[in-house]
């Protein structure tokens, strides 16, 4: 039981290096998750500067993941689709146009709850 138990962490492990090199991929490779991120850090550095309250640090935190998680799963979705046609072809450019609408709409999402948060702090300096 133990010898199973270990390949589980094992796997576990495994899965999260594979996942680590995934998100440096993306970071290294892909300009709009390095406009993301650095939106990311200083968003983070309003959030001390306005002393935002624990509520807002989550709801924060969770529009920054939810917004860089699509993004990477478009860029999934592009490259897979670039890998199975890589000349034009109308159903690929709606399936990529579906996925940049996805992100369009966290990015929407976010940007709602960045002014939710945001705005009444600026409003009261």
């Amino acid at each position: 039981m133990t010898k199973q138990r270990d390949s589980f962490i094992q796997g576990r492990m495994k899965g999260a290096k594979y996942a680590c090199k995934g998100a440096l991929i993306l970071l290294r490779t892909e300009a709009s998750i390095q406009v993301q991120f650095t939106i990311a850090i200083l968003l983070t550095i309003a959030g001390f500067y306005f002393e935002i309250s624990s509520t807002e640090w989550m709801l924060q935190i969770l529009s920054i993941g939810l917004i860089i998680s699509i993004e990477g799963l478009n860029t999934a979705v592009e490259e897979i689709a670039d890998f199975i046609h890589p000349e034009f072809h109308n159903k690929i450019g709606l399936i990529k146009d579906i996925a940049a609408g996805a992100v369009f709409i966290s990015a929407i999402a976010s940007t709602i709850v960045g002014l939710i948060i945001y705005i009444p702090k600026i409003i009261a300096l």
